[in-house]
């Protein structure tokens, strides 16, 4: 299991222990699909999945790397990972999943998310997330995304 994934199991049970504590009836399940759905997710399989790194090039990669004020930023929008790859060797840019599709964001998109466009992580991945998914460096960035304030998630 990655930290990432048992990130978010500690955030559910939390939430089941501070539901039950005011009396009120739910389910553990519950409380993992809210935390999913929260951070960008349809469900808890879907952020598990995606989260572990097992979601296949082409899944639906959640809402995950994206932040509500990131809309205003203009950044080009691409179908196919390879694409955005080309363009990124062309552009300055970090390629980044967005549900299907895959954005060439600049450094002021990464600094929306909360995260610090420094970061050796990034560099180890070459601003690229799908070519290095899975991977430890890829890990690592989730891990500090998760620990980035709520308002920069964009719920589903």
């Amino acid at each position: 299991m990655t930290p990432a994934v048992q990130e978010l199991k500690i955030r559910a049970r939390l939430r089941l222990n501070a539901v039950r504590r005011e009396g009120r009836a739910t389910r553990l399940g519950d409380c993992l699909r809210s935390v999913a759905r929260e951070l960008g997710f349809m469900h808890w399989e879907h952020a598990r999945r995606v989260l572990a790194g097992e979601a296949a090039l082409g899944d639906d990669m959640g809402t995950f790397w994206h932040a509500p004020r990131c809309s205003a930023i203009l950044c080009p929008w691409f179908a196919d990972a390879r694409l955005a790859a080309e363009a990124a060797r062309r552009t300055p840019g970090f390629v980044l999943p967005y549900r299907r599709q895959f954005v060439l964001a600049p450094v002021d998109y990464i600094r929306e998310l909360g995260l610090d466009p420094a970061l050796d992580a990034w560099s180890v991945l070459q601003g690229d997330l799908m070519a290095g998914y899975g991977s430890e460096a890829w890990r690592q960035l989730c891990r500090l995304r998760l620990q980035c304030p709520q308002d920069t998630f964009e719920r589903r």
